[in-house]
């Protein structure tokens, strides 16, 4: 297990959040949920690839969805 790399994003993250949190309090409740909300995804997004580094990526997932849409489209 990679706990190095894994602190180290984690201590970033909250470095981020540290940062930014002050600068947000004439902002509405909806764009401070937002900014956690997208937080937490790169947070989590980052955590996954560092530990499966081999994890298929966005591009994939478009070509697995769009593609019985290839078959119907004429050439």
């Amino acid at each position: 297990m990679k706990i190095g790399p894994t602190v180290a994003i984690t201590f970033l993250v909250c470095l981020m959040i540290l940062y930014q949190w002050p600068n947000m309090n004439h902002y509405p409740k909806k764009d401070k949920f937002v900014f956690i909300s997208l937080t937490a995804i790169g947070w989590i997004l980052a955590i996954l690839l560092n530990h499966f580094p081999d994890m298929p990526g966005p591009n994939k997932m478009i070509q697995v969805i769009f593609e019985p849409f290839e078959k119907m489209l004429p050439k």
